[in-house]
Order: structure tokens, then C-alpha cells, then sequence
């Protein structure tokens, strides 16, 4: 079974209600349509009842009306929102008078179902830019218990199979953070190994990567790595990582026995932790374009709540399978 089979299979298992903010862009009421279809997610969708009910008419989604609807505008828990909203926010200046303007933001009213227990995962981005669908997040969501920093993973699924597990790697952070401090580092790490967990569905042996491997070089930024690889270890004790490495001695077994004998990740990892932004976003189009390799991502990691940013360039069965990621990540964002 192919990897977003199996992530749509399990999403199938979980009963989590994702909400869908742009209720009324076409291309994320067709793929609504087809998650309800699939038994995928419970579905909210974020709009006029009026227009959604007309669109799901005229584009013949028959399924739009199993979703829940909410009018932005007039619903039932718009004096609740906006009390918690005021309540999050009042030491940052936030009157509820401005609240009461936001709450009617599809943005905002999606994460505030989040932070109320309302919804457990938002998908979004079809018709906003980036920073629209993140800033409510950070302010009224925020990152996970020890996390300070969102980034993003991208699942690597390699022709070559003798790569990772059975060719399926994760890399990250390449979307997000240009250039974190070793203890951004380690936060991405943890991250990520939630994430290779949740959805890829393997245990993950994470290499932090750098153009030194075990005191090879010498440089301030080898030292970062090797301080970050630390502070994950003692962040979480059980997870399998090592650092530094450099990428052969990660993911060539032979290469890796010669330069780091002894690690039980070096030659083996199937999570591949970058120190920057540039590297890690160079490496996946680099792996992607010359080795033709499937890329899934971004997969925005560490907040409490999966929101996930779509590209505007989106395809229907772009939004189709980011909501079943978003499912399978709101199933082990505790685990």
C-alpha cells in the first residue's frame, strides 16, 4: 500500500473534525466533497450557508451537506470566541471591540474552534496568503508544551528504496525558520520525530546534519549542531538521533560505519534534520528535481494544533490529502 493510502486508511480510524476556513473557494469545497465522501474527517466549513449550499449545487457535491456549516457572521458560540479571544490577549491590548471584527475573520473563528475544543485541525491557504493563515495560529493556537518554534517537514518518497525506510525520508526544517539557535534546532528535531511517528507511521532515527561528521571540521556552526544534538537527547532521551553527521555518513551504510562507527543512525537515518532554512530547502528541490523524487509538504510542525498552509496553486487532491495528514498529525500530536 502506497504512503498517502495508508495515511488516508488511518485518518479513516481517527473521527477528527478538521475545519476548512475558505468554505466558498471552489477548489476546497470539491476536495470537502470528497474527504466526507471518503469518511476522511468530519468537515466544518467556514462560510454563508446561503453560498456554500448554492456552490455545492451548481458543482454537484452531494456530500457538502453531511459537513457542519458555519456562518462566520451570526452563529451560536460568537460571544464565547470572543470572550476567550479578549481573555488570550487582553495583556497584548485586545478590546472586544476588536475581537468582535476578527472573530467574523474565517481565519480567526477557525482557530478559535481549535483552542475551544470545537475542531482539532485546520487546513487552509487555497485562497489566503501564508502569513494570514498563520498569524491567528501563533497568536491564539501557539507551539506545543517545549516547543518555541514552528517549521516544516516535507516526506521524501525515493524511487531508490534502499534509502530511509524503504525510501520514504523526512526532511526538515525546509519551509519555515531561516536560521534557528541550537535549541530551535533540537525543538525542530523532537518535531519532526512526532511527525515521522504520526504520519509516515515508522520509528524515527534522526541524523542533524552538518559538513562535519563526529569533529571532522571545526567551525561555530558544527558546534551548533552538535550542541542542538545534545539538547535533544536531553529533551527527549528515548529518541534515536545522532550529530554531527555529515548527509553520506547519514544515509550510506558503508560511509557511515567508516566515519561514525558506532552510531546507530549513521548510514540507517530516515529523518534528516538541516541547520538551516537554505540547506534544507535546497536539498529537497535538489532530491525532488534530479532524483525524481515524490515531495509531500510542508508540513507545519510544533504548533498544539495542526494548522496546515496550502499553496495557493493548489490542486483539489492537494487539499484532499493535507486533510488526511492533518488528521493522522491531530491523532499523535500527544503521542
Amino acid at each position: 500500500m502506497e504512503l498517502l493510502e495508508k495515511i488516508k486508511q488511518n485518518a479513516k480510524q481517527q473521527n477528527k473534525r478538521i475545519v476548512l476556513p475558505e468554505g466558498t473557494e471552489e477548489r476546497t469545497l470539491k476536495a470537502a466533497n470528497i474527504a466526507i465522501g471518503e469518511k476522511l474527517a468530519e468537515i466544518i466549513l467556514i462560510g454563508s450557508p446561503e453560498t456554500i449550499k448554492e456552490l455545492a449545487q451548481k458543482w454537484e457535491l452531494e456530500n457538502i451537506n453531511k459537513a457542519l456549516i458555519i456562518d462566520p457572521i451570526n452563529h451560536s458560540k460568537k460571544a464565547q470566541y470572543v470572550d476567550l479571544m479578549v481573555e488570550l490577549r487582553k495583556a497584548k491590548g485586545l478590546t472586544k471591540s476588536n475581537a468582535s471584527k476578527l472573530i467574523e475573520d474565517p481565519l480567526y473563528l477557525s482557530t478559535l474552534m481549535i483552542k475551544s475544543g470545537d475542531a482539532d485541525g485546520e487546513v487552509a491557504g487555497a485562497r489566503n496568503a501564508t502569513g494570514d493563515v498563520l498569524r491567528p495560529a501563533f497568536q491564539f493556537v501557539k507551539t506545543l508544551p517545549g516547543i518555541s518554534v514552528v517549521s516544516g517537514a516535507f516526506i521524501m518518497i525515493m524511487k531508490d528504496k534502499s534509502f530511509g525506510n524503504e525510501g520514504i525520508m523526512v526532511f526538515a526544517d525546509c519551509a519555515v525558520h531561516p536560521n534557528p539557535t541550537d535549541r530551535e534546532l533540537a525543538e525542530i528535531a523532537i518535531a519532526t520525530g512526532k511527525t515521522t511517528r504520526a504520519i509516515v507511521g515508522i520509528e524515527p532515527r534522526i541524523a542533524m546534519l552538518s559538513f562535519s561528521t563526529k569533529g571532522s571540521a571545526s567551525h561555530e556552526m558544527v558546534d551548533k549542531v552538535v550542541s542542538a544534538t545534545k539538547i535533544a537527547r536531553e529533551m527527549d532521551p528515548s529518541l534515536k538521533i545522532d550529530g554531527e553527521l555529515q548527509a553520506d555518513a547519514a544515509i550510506i551504510e558503508s560511509i557511515g560505519l567508516s566515519k561514525a562507527p558506532g552510531s546507530e543512525i549513521a548510514g540507517k537515518a530516515n529523518v534528516l534534520v538541516f541547520p538551516d532554512l537554505q540547506s534544507g530547502n535546497i536539498a529537497y528541490k535538489l532530491v525532488q528535481r534530479l532524483a525524481g523524487a515524490e515531495a509531500i509538504g510542508p508540513i507545519l510542525q510544533g504548533m498544539a494544533a495542526p494548522i496546515n498552509d496550502l499553496s495557493r496553486g493548489c490542486s483539489v487532491s492537494d487539499i484532499v490529502n493535507l486533510i488526511a495528514i492533518t488528521v493522522n498529525q491531530a491523532a499523535g500530536i500527544n503521542k
